[in-house]
């Protein structure tokens, strides 16, 4: 589906604009392409993509990259902390928590703690720093994975310049948010470089204070006309005092406590350093070799208060939240608090050979990653305790093969076909130093060295197509196998037992229209279903499913969908200067329990068999309208509806009095941006005013309470270059 249905106007490229709206030439970096810059104009690609270009962000002035994500057919974007420093997507009806089953990739490399064991995202790459977003959605991602489920995100940011430029960002809004970017880049002789560095925090955006840091290296080298290198370093700081803890019902209810910091002490460090390098080399005229490699590692130590929906429970602090009349609809804060200390190794090398002639493009690859996680629990004896006594010690380890083979072929000038095939080997074991156990009917924390491995193969095939059935105007469709590996601690328990866990396995396919009418009209009409054998249901903390019993085997599920939309230039319709944009695209989408599940509530045992998904909304829908004059000043009015959700497999309605279930009614966020620029100068002005009506809705109940939508605020903006 096109970003532009809804969002932009003009062609969509992968490339700087400056102030004045033009072009500044970049250099091509060797890094992994999940779009070139000819499927960028979208009339080749066999199946739904969308991409935000550098100018479409800029109009639009995001916070953070959930104002984008929601924007996109398909892509419904839960909020967690208010700031998007945790990304939650959910595709065509896929469970939202921490993005599990979308491959997230920042410039071709992955971003997940570890992509196979861990897939979470508590670490988003910022939007400030992208000049490109884009999404695929259709067969083409098996030539990526793991997950080849939902999609495949990439965020991309600028490469080095072909001559001497720098750049800075400012915003500022309310809520103490300020976000100040700078860049300086310049090539010399064969080596090009771009360093960046992102300092955005704020006092209070909802709930949530944060600051983080951003710092980061790109350098493409020319080693001769046949080989290039490219190498990027970077580092992530952030701290905030993101938390778990939600409102109650009776909270929410009475009003006035939508953003209240229950739990003060907590506070979220994360801490990323990561490091690429690309060769690339042209062996002749038809074959090219690539080689990437890549490692990270990710530091995220969480320390959280405890508490208890328990009037009785001991070593409280005397801190009570909610309505303790109410049963359930009070929350009592405890004198301990526990600290979720982890960190996340990943190491990967990927070699892939590239045969291209006039008519075919065959890619051929193998990757190997190993990942590892090391985890800690410790309980603190006080709410700000920086330390405490040792609960839990483990080690997670995991080694990868994957082996892709994908050929595009031009059938003939209208027809173009893509076959592929992917293997994913995935060995993972749990290493349980220390940790919790039953001895005599009690529970004993204890010393012990349990060991547990599993292995799983996976085979994942796809098939695409487009043909033009008239000038602008391209069929495509495809179909593909969905792939994702279960969690290690999902797979295998804290007691070192491997569980049955299945891999996530299903059938995707899509069949669609799209229509490219000049620079006036585009629209695009596609038909999508996901058959999944086994979609895991997460039993997360994070997903508010921490005590479930049972498996992660959630069984067989159905989605079926139509993403809709169109674009309208309706100034270039009547051949004037300006640009005025109107546009909107739909999302229908029907997710469901396909056959027996059972769930046990108290005494009861309920069939939960055609239930709707949680966290899978029917509808929504974005609309927008945009001018922008010929001296590139402008003003946009867009909106996003997202319509009503279930927040469990039961598809309860009533609202529980502790906020965690209970029907999510939908909501309508109106979004208003204007943009100026100085004549002649490369200094552009933007203004920008979310949530414009001051819509109070309830964001998620996940995962320990509720979650209030952002209230309204107001964001000022500059940027110069130089």
């Amino acid at each position: 589906m096109l970003c532009m249905m809804g969002m932009v106007s003009g062609m969509v490229l992968a490339q700087e604009f400056d102030a004045r709206g033009d072009s500044i030439k970049e250099q091509s970096m060797p890094q992994i392409e999940i779009l070139t810059q000819r499927d960028r104009i979208l009339s080749k690609v066999p199946g739904s993509v969308a991409v935000i270009d550098f100018k479409s962000i800029r109009k639009i002035a995001p916070v953070h990259g959930n104002e984008l994500f929601r924007k996109i057919p398909g892509l419904n974007v839960v909020d967690e902390e208010g700031a998007g420093l945790r990304l939650n997507i959910g595709i065509r009806g896929l469970d939202p928590d921490r993005s599990r089953n979308v491959l997230v990739l920042e410039d071709g490399i992955p971003v997940a703690l570890n992509p196979y064991g861990e897939p979470e995202l508590y670490f988003t790459p910022p939007i400030d720093k992208m000049t490109t977003v884009e999404v695929l959605k259709g067969s083409g991602q098996i030539l990526f994975g793991p997950q080849t489920t939902g999609g495949v995100v990439n965020l991309i940011s600028a490469n080095p310049p072909e001559k001497e430029s720098s750049t800075l960002r400012l915003k500022a809004g309310t809520g103490g948010f300020v976000s100040t970017y700078a860049s300086y880049g310049n090539k010399i002789d064969k080596i090009g470089f771009l360093v960046s560095y992102l300092n955005k925090r704020a006092d209070k955006i909802g709930p949530t204070r944060f600051n983080l840091h951003d710092i980061a290296a790109k350098m493409s080298i020319a080693l001769s006309e046949k080989a290039k290198i490219g190498i990027k370093l970077g580092l992530y700081d952030e701290l905030s005092n993101s938390t778990y803890i939600g409102l109650t019902q009776t909270m929410y209810d009475k009003g006035g406590q939508d953003y209240l910091r229950m739990a003060p002490n907590d506070l979220l460090p994360v801490r990323r350093y990561h490091f690429s390098a690309t060769h690339q080399y042209k062996l002749s005229s038809q074959w090219q070799w690539h080689n990437t490699l890549f490692g990270y590692t990710t530091t995220r130590n969480w320390r959280r208060q405890d508490f208890s929906t328990i009037a009785a429970a001991a070593n409280r602090t005397g801190i009570v939240w909610g309505d303790p009349t109410v049963p359930g609809g009070a929350l009592y804060m405890l004198k301990t608090n526990g600290h979720r200390n982890r960190q996340f190794d990943v190491a990967a090398i990927e070699s892939q050979l590239k045969w291209r002639t006039e008519k075919q493009l065959l890619q051929v690859g193998l990757r190997l990653l190993a990942e590892r996680a090391n985890e800690q629990f410790l309980i603190g004896s006080k709410p700000d305790a920086v330390g405490g006594n040792l609960r839990d010690v483990e080690q997670r380890k995991g080694r990868a093969v994957s082996l892709y083979v994908h050929d595009k072929i031009a059938i003939t000038k209208k027809l173009e076909i893509n076959v592929g095939l992917r293997v994913e080997n995935f060995d993972y074991s749990r290493n349980i130093l220390r940790g919790r156990f039953m001895v005599n009917g009690a529970t004993t924390i204890a010393d012990t060295n349990v060991v547990a491995s599993n292995k799983l193969m996976a085979v994942i095939p796809g098939w695409g197509f487009n043909y033009g059935l008239d000038e602008g105007v391209t069929l495509f469709g495809g179909i593909h196998r969905g792939f994702a590996p279960p969690r290690i601690k999902d797979a295998i328990t804290s007691e070192g037992i491997a569980l049955d866990i299945a891999q996530e396995d299903s059938w995707n396919s899509e069949l669609g229209i799209r229509a490219l009418l000049g620079n006036v009209v585009r629209a695009e009409f596609t038909f999508f279903s996901m058959e999944f054998k086994n979609q895991i249901i997460p039993v997360s903390q994070s997903s508010g499913n921490a005590n479930a019993t049972g498996l992660a085997n959630g069984g067989e599920t159905g989605h079926f969908g139509i993403e809709a939309g169109a674009s309208f230039d309706l100034a270039k319709q009547m051949k004037k200067s300006f640009s005025l944009v109107f546009a909107a695209n739909a999302t229908w989408i029907d997710s469901r329990f396909s056959a027996n599940r059972f769930i046990v509530t108290g005494t009861n045992k309920v069939n939960v068999k055609n239930n709707q998904l949680p966290y899978a909304p029917s509808l929504m829908v974005n609309n927008s309208i945009e001018f922008e004059s010929a001296k590139g000043a402008g003003i946009r009015l867009s909106g996003n509806f997202v319509g009503k959700q279930f927040a469990d497999e039961l598809n309860t309605v009533a609202a529980s009095a502790d906020g965690r279930n209970g029907l999510l009614s939908s909501r309508y966020i109106t979004d208003l941006s204007a943009f100026a620029r100085l004549p002649k100068k490369q200094i552009l002005f933007s203004f920008a005013v979310k949530n414009l009506t001051n819509e109070r809705y309830i964001a998620s109940r996940r995962p320990q309470g509720i979650r209030v939508g952002i209230d309204r605020q107001v964001v000022l903006g500059m940027e110069v270059k130089w």
